[in-house]
């Protein structure tokens, strides 16, 4: 099984038809479901196609950056698999530990540049352009700012650097948080007591759903990307009922611009509005 599985994922960066095809088959199955059990009623300024098609268009530049950083990826995993460096090898990790400590270090530099892009004033304007979104659903998972992926980018090249994660640990993951991202941000109602027990080791929708909250101190909480003890552990994690969420932001951007592309990849280089 382990030799099946390594093989896999050792070279699916190699693959990019292959890795979207897993993207987009993650977005359609949530859109699907989505559609049959709303958590909330979502009101579009025109319709749901377009507002995705507002959102596709972040999602293919960040696509496009994160495909260039891919060799950077690739050429510091193999540094690392040649001098030994990196927690994986000062433990001597076997497979299903590497596997583990790649998966938590990838996902810890997630919680991290989230945090700390909602902590910093430049890097929030990036930012805010996510949390513009008044109707979030399974489109607005990878609807980032340039700028926003390539510091995401960069994050994730230094926790590679601590752990030391192979290939095949670094694309378990990323497939990972792909298809987590789309249940986060998808548009479900789960029942309420599967939700909060998902809650406890996962990002779940509900908890993700908080992190959407047009007011402060909601938006500056329950930052993690696959699981959910960073925010638990480490003081950001809020509870709310979902039934009481509003999306889109309180200020810094006009809510009714929120599917204003060109107005969107312009907004980080003006002045923020209170």
């Amino acid at each position: 099984m382990w030799d099946n599985l390594l093989r896999y994922f050792s070279n699916l960066e190699q693959r990019p038809l292959e890795r979207m095809a897993i993207l987009v088959a993650g977005l359609l199955f949530f859109w699907v479901i989505e559609g049959a059990i709303p958590l909330l009623p979502l009101k579009y300024k025109r319709k749901k196609i377009h507002h995705a098609a507002v959102n596709f268009g972040f999602t293919v530049i960040h696509l496009v950056i994160h495909t260039i950083l891919a060799i950077f990826i690739v050429r510091l995993s193999d540094w690392c698999s040649a001098t030994g460096f990196g927690i994986v090898y000062w433990t001597n990790a076997n497979v299903l530990f590497t596997i583990l400590i790649g998966m938590f270090a990838l996902d810890f530099s997630s919680w991290l540049v989230h945090f700390v892009m909602h902590k910093t004033p430049v890097l929030w304007r990036f930012h805010l352009i996510h949390h513009s979104d008044n109707n979030v659903d399974v489109t607005t998972g990878l609807r980032h700012h340039p700028g926003d992926s390539l510091l995401r980018g960069i994050f994730f090249l230094l926790l590679i650097f601590v752990s030391g994660a192979p290939m095949y640990s670094v694309m378990i993951y990323q497939t990972l948080v792909v298809l987590a991202t789309a249940f986060t941000h998808a548009n479900i109602r789960l029942p309420r007591r599967l939700d909060r027990t998902l809650s406890y080791f996962l990002v779940s929708p509900n908890m993700h759903k908080v992190h959407h909250h047009w007011k402060q101190p909601y938006t500056d909480s329950n930052y993690g990307a696959v699981f959910s003890i960073w925010d638990r552990l480490l003081g950001t994690f809020r509870k709310m009922d979902p039934d009481q969420i509003r999306y889109g932001l309180d200020r810094y951007y006009p809510n009714e611009h929120d599917e204003n592309f060109m107005r969107l990849m312009k907004k980080p280089f003006r002045r923020l509005e209170d």
